[in-house]
């Protein structure tokens, strides 16, 4: 299979593809394909699990980055959610 050249937006245009074909939304999938792999996993693991985040916490999480409906979700669903997005 050819991989498809998505222009210079996207640096990885192999691990872009395989994502979306996974499911992930062309956003989330951007995202991981432009995230340098050196640079990854030193950003990541300072801040506590959503389990530990209040339910408020969480809703002004979902907020940021604008989680459709939001205010009707339990603890649980703002956790998906936001992993998810």
């Amino acid at each position: 299979m050819a991989t498809k050249d998505h222009g210079s937006s996207i640096k990885d245009d192999r691990q872009y593809e395989r994502l979306r074909e996974q499911g992930e939304s062309k956003e989330k999938a951007a995202r991981i394909a432009n995230t340098s792999r050196t640079t990854a996993g030193k950003r990541g693991g300072n801040s506590p699990p959503y389990e530990d985040w209040t339910k408020d916490d969480l809703l002004d999480r979902a907020k940021e980055i604008g989680i459709e409906g939001r205010s009707t979700m339990d603890k649980d669903e703002l956790i998906e959610a936001l992993r998810n997005h």
